[in-house]
């Protein structure tokens, strides 16, 4: 199966990723962890996401596109995969299915976690509290300032991937503000496991 999670930081994206990883045994797939596997394996995409980031530049869509074409090739990915913050924009939504495309290939799911902001900023002071508790370092962007500033990008940017998906028939959503495990049971009935 090829999945895309789609929501804004913190609505449990990257929790459910790791329990469909366990139950599907395909890979997540993070960009910015295929970036840093190109760029450390010297291949000819790495090389130019490389040549980018060391002039401080951000990773162009086509650059972003090919690491992605290049890993989804790899053995642990041939029977697929999840992508968690990837796209970002309606753009890269454009590269990656035509990418697809060009290799026979096509998305089974996009899964949209919808939660209410004002709520989910509370988790974020939460799990910040909670995380402390245990006396574990706290992310940075567990700080609702941080936390504000990445809401805001992600509905510039990103939250125009519903429509794009949607207009596509493709696009489902789930309550994210659920408790996991109804989470879960409700992205089990998307893909029908």
């Amino acid at each position: 199966m090829r999945i895309i999670l789609l929501g804004p930081p913190g609505a449990g994206k990257g929790t459910q990723a790791v329990r469909l990883v366990e139950r599907l045994g395909i890979p997540q797939l993070s960009t910015g962890d295929m970036l840093r596997a190109a760029v450390a394996a010297g291949t000819p995409v790495g090389l130019k996401a490389k040549a980018v980031m060391d002039r401080g530049d951000l990773v162009s869509d086509d650059i972003v596109v090919g690491i992605i074409a290049d890993r989804i090739e790899e053995p642990d990915a041939r029977s697929g995969f999840i992508l968690d913050g990837f796209p970002r924009t309606v753009a890269q939504a454009e590269a990656f299915d035509a990418m697809l495309a060009a290799k026979g290939l096509k998305l089974d799911a996009v899964i949209e976690f919808k939660v209410n902001e004002a709520e989910l900023v509370d988790r974020i002071v939460k799990r910040a509290k909670d995380t402390e508790a245990r006396g574990e370092p706290v992310r940075k962007d567990d700080n609702p300032d941080v936390f504000k500033t990445r809401l805001e990008a992600y509905r510039k940017q990103t939250a125009p991937l519903s429509a794009y998906y949607d207009s596509k028939g493709m696009l489902r959503t789930v309550d994210g503000m659920k408790p996991i495990d109804e989470v879960t049971d409700a992205v089990k009935g998307i893909l029908g496991r």
